[in-house]
Parts: C-alpha cells; structure tokens; sequence
C-alpha cells in the first residue's frame, strides 16, 4: 500500500524501502498494538525486522496483510481459516477451490449460529411473555421460570459447549446443541 488516506500515516522512507513502528501500524490499520502482536505469536504476520535501536520495523506489506486480516476478522472468520486464505494470497498462482470452501464452510457456520440465536430469542420472548406486570421479586414468573431447568437442562454445559460470540460455532461437534 502506498502512503495514502486509508493508511492515515506516511510511512518513513529507510534505504529505499517504506517502514514504520508499531505505534504507527496500530494507527495505520485501526489495531491494537497486543492485537499486532498476538497475530505476529500466531504466525499471521511476518516477523518484523529490527531497527538499530530494536524497534519493530513494519513495512507496507504488513499494513496490507493486516488489513486482509482484520477484514477476515470482521467477517468472523477464525484464525485456521484466515491461515488457510493467507496462504492463498501468498501463493496467487494456486487455484482458489480450498478458497471457495472456506467461505462456503464458514456460511454454512453462520448460518447455523443465526439458527441458534433465532431460537434463543423465540426462548427469551417466551420467558419475557410470562411476565406483563410489575410485582416484587419473589412473585416475578420470569424469575420463577429461571428457578426450573428446562427438560433436558439439569446438568451444566461443559465450556466446550457455551458459546461466547458468533465464532464459537466453529468449536462445536456435530451433533451437540447448546
């Protein structure tokens, strides 16, 4: 990426190639400067070179890939399947099946999700219907309802289960409900 609007900093010109800090990258994509580091620990971004003073040098190429990243990111995709199309963009000349795959894997996640977070809010409209009046705690029907298991329900999920956000669909097994 040239210096440019979108990029909101120039990057400093260093025996013919474009560089910047970390600071400077951080404010460049939007990212947090841990979050830089985590993608580096995951081997998303490559190893940075040092300058003379053992500052992370950065170059345009980091700012592009990143991006890819953070847009990847956005989408919720996981970090096994940004590797798998970082690979892809590495290596422009392979065919863009496994490509195609990801994507049409990771619809398939998010569509199972939208699923799930339908059923919840039929649940939690049904829950919420219970009550339709105010009146002190211990006559609440919601909070009575809460105070049943459902069917089924008795025993804790194990963590492995419990979904946190979008992304958690990918972790489940086949077969298991939430």
């Amino acid at each position: 990426c040239k210096p440019c609007s979108r990029c909101r900093v120039k990057l400093k010109r260093t025996n013919s190639s474009q560089t910047m800090k970390i600071g400077e990258l951080a404010v460049a994509t939007a990212t947090q400067i841990e979050t830089i580091r985590f993608y580096e620990r995951e081997g998303l971004i490559p190893t940075p070179g040092r300058s003379t003073g053992n500052y992370r040098v950065y170059e345009a190429s980091h700012v592009q890939r990143l991006i890819f990243i953070r847009r990847c990111r956005g989408l919720d995709m996981a970090l096994d399947e940004i590797r798998t199309l970082l690979r892809f963009t590495d290596g422009p000349g392979a065919d863009c099946g496994e490509v195609n795959q990801v994507l049409d894997d990771h619809i398939g996640h998010v569509a199972a999700r939208i699923k799930e977070l339908r059923a919840l809010e039929t649940e939690l409209r049904n829950l919420r219907s219970r009550c339709q009046s105010t009146s002190p705690g211990k006559a609440c029907a919601i909070l009575k309802e809460l105070n049943h298991p459902q069917a089924g329900q008795l025993a804790p999920l194990p963590a492995s289960e419990v979904h946190t956000h979008v992304g958690a669909v990918h972790r489940r097994k086949a077969g298991t409900h939430a």
